[in-house]
């Protein structure tokens, strides 16, 4: 099935965007919840361009992880660079594992809701681009429907190009397919590779086919205070075939090590 339709195309990723996509550096990151280390000095690093995949048990804190670097942990200590040792507020764009579209909203208003939230025009212009990404992720025609008219995977689809109208070269996604059925999980993992490409994306997933599937490296977190496990590194280019014999070899490794961080995690 083609992700491509007729008619508005957005602009593709250009490479002199791609060029500017930089690393995402974690240095010394330190959380603590009821009294209890989540993190003690973590280090993490993001390469420019590429997708990192991380799993690990429920609670071991990746999704806080995710949080502060987006910044939204006030009370974590660590620090979060580009390449140039600049904070990277303003670079980074969120998907969520809920859609979080706005019901009385249609599809494409949703698309251009950051727009209006900044205060900026969601004019002809942005309203063309915003077409333009609904067709990209295959709603061209949808883009008058509310979300009650749309299916999980549709409502996903509108989440997915909010997220690149925002054209931000980092983008945090946490478990963003993980309440769709699998044949629609399978077209939205290849979707989304399509469309970030070039850019520097964490993916927090519970999923270890689709962390090979999209991840340049996959992360294992595990123990308490969390730390995180050497990367994994598949080989060839996003998104793979899931039946190739080297990536069920390699996914054989990532369950065994996703045993064990579970095991160490136990209260």
């Amino acid at each position: 099935m083609s992700h491509r339709s007729e008619g508005l195309q957005p602009q593709p990723y250009r490479a002199d965007k791609i060029t500017r996509a930089s690393s995402v550096h974690l240095r010394a990151a330190n959380l603590d919840y009821a009294g209890a280390p989540i993190f003690d000095a973590l280090d993490l690093t993001l390469p420019a361009g590429q997708t990192t995949c991380l799993l690990g048990p429920s609670g071991v804190g990746k999704t806080s992880l995710l949080r502060l670097i987006a910044g939204l942990l006030p009370d974590a200590d660590g620090k979060v660079t580009d390449d140039r040792g600049q904070g990277i507020s303003g670079q980074i764009a969120y998907l969520a594992q809920q859609d979080l579209l706005l019901p009385w909203l249609s599809a494409l208003d949703n698309v251009t809701f950051g727009n209006r939230l900044r205060g900026e025009s969601a004019g002809t212009e942005a309203k063309t681009q915003a077409r333009g990404l609904l067709a990209q992720v295959g709603l061209a025609g949808r883009e008058g429907d509310r979300p009650a008219k749309l299916s999980g995977g549709m409502r996903q689809r509108v989440a997915l190009a909010r997220t690149l109208m925002e054209d931000r070269p980092i983008v945090l996604m946490d478990e963003p397919f993980s309440s769709l059925d699998a044949i629609t999980r399978y077209e939205l993992q290849a979707l989304a590779a399509e469309c970030l490409a070039g850019r520097t994306v964490l993916l927090v997933t519970h999923d270890p086919l689709e962390a090979l599937r999209l991840g340049h490296q996959v992360l294992v977190m595990a123990g308490t205070p969390a730390r995180l496990e050497a990367p994994l590194v598949p080989t060839g280019q996003p998104p793979r075939d899931p039946a190739d014999a080297g990536l069920l070899a390699l996914q054989a490794e990532l369950l065994k090590r996703l045993t064990r961080a579970k095991m160490d995690h136990a209260p």
